[in-house]
């Protein structure tokens, strides 16, 4: 008689292995200080356009980086999720553990995501080792972003068209702390990059 498995299988105790080369020595490899750069903000604030062009400015200098887009990342790693607060939360658990390992690898990583609850940024927070996180909060306001509205996600979440949509039928948890803060309402573009790259270089 076949034996009828659960439907939940009891969950695997699994040992991270011990790796022989260390996150240091890759990271002398390149000649950098590895670490992460998190925007967050609202969906229009400028975190997709400052991250791109803060990532142009750094491989102009030398600097080995990659950029975790949350469109790009919804597109493929995260495709399955949807925009329910519990699809919301693991797609940022995924994105963190994602740019772990790539500081791990020695890279500078810029993540630029909505990451809308408090509780989820802090969660990759402690993924990092003491000051290899930097939360910088994009804080153009909701007027602003909503008037923009370069995707026409506003009018179409204002209509009732699309749900759960961050600012407007689900909120957003700005940061109490944020390592820095850009408006780029006020900055023009070259600016806020500036600032950015002065912050993370001389971090």
């Amino acid at each position: 008689m076949n034996k009828v498995l659960p439907m939940f299988p009891q969950k695997l105790v699994i040992r991270p292995y011990g790796l022989s080369l260390s996150n240091e020595a890759r990271a002398a490899l390149k000649s950098q200080r590895p670490r992460c750069l998190w925007l967050t903000g609202l969906s229009g604030s400028g975190k997709s356009t400052l991250a791109n062009a803060l990532e142009v400015q750094l491989n102009q200098l030398g600097l080995h980086t990659f950029l975790l887009d949350g469109d790009n990342v919804r597109a493929g790693l995260c495709s399955d999720l949807g925009m329910s607060a519990q699809c919301r939360q693991e797609n940022i658990r995924r994105m963190a553990e994602v740019a772990r390992l790539m500081v791990d690898a020695g890279l500078i990583v810029i993540v630029a995501a909505i990451s809308p609850f408090r509780a989820d940024r802090d969660t990759a927070r402690r993924l990092f080792a003491e000051g290899d996180f930097i939360e910088a909060y994009v804080s153009t306001s909701f007027e602003v972003c909503a008037q923009r509205d370069t995707k026409g996600l506003y009018r179409a979440a204002l209509q009732g068209r699309i749900k759960d949509f961050t600012g407007v039928d689900s909120p957003y948890e700005a940061p109490l702390a944020a390592e820095c803060e850009i408006d780029t309402q006020n900055l023009e573009l070259d600016e806020a990059c500036a600032r950015l790259s002065a912050f993370l270089l001389n971090k």
